[in-house]
């Protein structure tokens, strides 16, 4: 690193309303740095970098890149200035080669003639400068999670740029595929390239990064040297208070089968007769007890999603068996509900939420049809439902503009928390008009699919805690997440999924992460016992 500057954004301001998103924010990042941009959820850190690539238009402040004034709200001036962003989730077209991906929006739609070879050769070459091996022929439909990542990055890199944004560049990686991504940076950084690193993971952000921003509130409260700071540090800036990790402890008593599936296989969510058995079970067994959390590792888009789908209702075993206490599995959401399970969707946004329903209508919204909230089956309780609401709000503190105001509005962790309330907590006895009472029993089976994808460590612990706690209650809990971490945080007993198998669900002091991290790739490893007083 040098005191080069590359990039200097000063006094930014952005409102939205009577929302304040970013306050006056000034940050220099220098030629060969890794910077990292921590904050939690609705801190203002997507506004910064909205504002930077020209996706919004600052109210106050100014930006230079390379010395030179950048034109605000123009993103093809950003990308022409050396700005490239590599997002969380791939803009990738799955149907095209390496090269068609690289290439496209680069070559101007009237050229008679595309200017393939030369392409081809400027790839390669930039592919052997920074260490980013690639086959530009293959298609990305073919490609791992971490070989799609290194085609995004080399998008960037082909374009010239020399400021790279890696959002969240390790949230769907195996542990090997993130060290081969911190090898990358480190070449990357050491020709002058510089970074700017936006992560949740602290461990991650103390290993890669030379300097550390944190946003809160919209404001920059804290700038300091990575080799200065702590874990500890970073959180309290982040949340304004100290943050407790749930302290992993062993299940208690566990109880009795609440869901097994004995050989079961799925279709592909492909459709058109396409077969893709990553988006399918393949003969999965697996039994769920009362009072253990049973958690699933594995790379993104191997059959997780298909698992969660199935215990949810909201997709059919072609084969096998599926037991929900003992009574066969019903297809049907609303009868899963009835009978005890609770979900927590893997997209809050598009599956967990309705944004354009008010909050209490969205914390009833699951058992809208019972006694509880409805008479006759269409008048809607409205009093008793926004008391439930109300409860939620309280119990969960779920914070927001209220709970008339739409569920959109509220911040990805505050509506992280009113799925997790509508989830565990059980709405309260009420009296029919024939006084009869009907009794609500906290979920038997909870399917947490990436429970905390996406939040800030303040609420990742509050949300892996309300796991915890529902599991102490007796409840049977299934983990889906990509987070080795959290798995190894939360499961009483770990498998791992892969190509649509799921492995033997052991007990998780059984596992190492490196054994782990090789199933997750498809390695048939078996586990092993980490050596004695080390921590898995």
């Amino acid at each position: 690193m040098n005191s080069t500057t590359v990039l200097r954004l000063q006094g930014i301001g952005k409102r939205f309303g009577s929302l304040v998103a970013n306050d006056a924010i000034s940050l220099d990042l220098h030629a060969g740095e890794v910077l990292a941009l921590l904050g939690e959820n609705g801190a203002g850190k997507s506004t910064l970098m909205s504002i930077l690539f020209g996706h919004y238009v600052a109210d106050e402040g100014s930006i230079e890149v390379f010395g030179a004034p950048l034109p605000p709200g123009n993103p093809k001036a950003a990308l022409a200035a050396g700005v490239g962003m590599v997002h969380q989730h791939f803009t990738l077209a799955d149907n095209l080669s390496v090269l068609d991906n690289v290439m496209m929006g680069t070559e101007p739609l009237w050229r008679p003639v595309s200017h393939r070879t030369a392409a081809r050769a400027k790839l390669l070459e930039v592919a052997q400068r920074f260490g980013l091996p690639v086959q530009p022929d293959a298609q990305i439909g073919s490609l791992s999670v971490g070989e799609r990542q290194r085609v995004e990055i080399l998008k960037a890199l082909y374009r010239g740029a020399r400021i790279l944004i890696l959002d969240e560049p390790t949230a769907v990686l195996t542990p090997q595929e993130s060290e081969a991504l911190f090898a990358t940076l480190a070449q990357m950084v050491a020709q002058g390239l510089s970074v700017i690193f936006i992560s949740h993971k602290l461990g991650e952000v103390l290993r890669v990064s030379q300097r550390i921003a944190v946003l809160r509130g919209g404001k920059l409260v804290a700038e300091a040297r990575t080799a200065d700071t702590t874990q500890a540090q970073l959180a309290l800036w982040m949340v304004g208070h100290a943050v407790e990790a749930p302290q992993r402890r062993p299940a208690g008593s566990v109880g009795d089968a609440v869901c097994v599936l004995d050989h079961v296989s799925t279709a592909s969510d492909k459709g058109g007769g396409q077969e893709d058995h990553s988006s399918a079970l393949r003969e999965v067994s697996l039994t769920l007890r009362a009072g253990e959390i049973t958690a699933i590792a594995g790379v993104s888009g191997n059959g997780q999603v298909a698992l969660a789908e199935l215990l949810c209702g909201t997709r059919r075993a072609t084969s096998g068996t599926a037991l929900l206490m003992g009574r066969a599995l019903p297809p049907s959401p609303a009868r899963l509900v009835q009978r005890g399970v609770a979900r927590i969707p893997e997209d809050r946004h598009a599956v967990g939420v309705v944004g354009d329903l008010p909050v209490w209508e969205n914390a009833v919204s699951e058992r809208l049809r019972s006694p509880v909230f409805s008479r006759w089956s269409w008048f809607v309780r409205r009093a008793a439902a926004r008391l439930h609401a109300r409860r939620i709000e309280k119990a969960f503190d779920v914070r927001g503009a209220g709970l008339m105001a739409p569920a959109r509005s509220l911040s990805g962790g505050n509506m992280q928390k009113l799925i997790l309330g509508r989830a565990l907590l059980a709405p309260e006895q009420v009296e029919d008009v024939d006084n009869k009472k009907y009794p609500n029993r906290a979920p038997r089976l909870i399917v947490a699919h990436q429970p905390t994808w996406g939040l800030d460590i303040g609420a990742v612990a509050y949300v892996q805690q309300q796991l915890i706690a529902a599991r102490d209650a007796g409840a049977a809990v299934l983990v889906i997440s990509d987070d080795l971490d959290e798995v190894l945080a939360l499961g009483d007993r770990v498998a791992v999924m892969h190509g649509g198998h799921l492995g033997k669900a052991r007990p998780a002091a059984a596992w190492t992460r490196e054994a782990i991290g090789l199933a997750m790739a498809g390695a048939a490893a078996a586990p092993q016992q980490p050596p004695a007083g080390a921590t898995p």
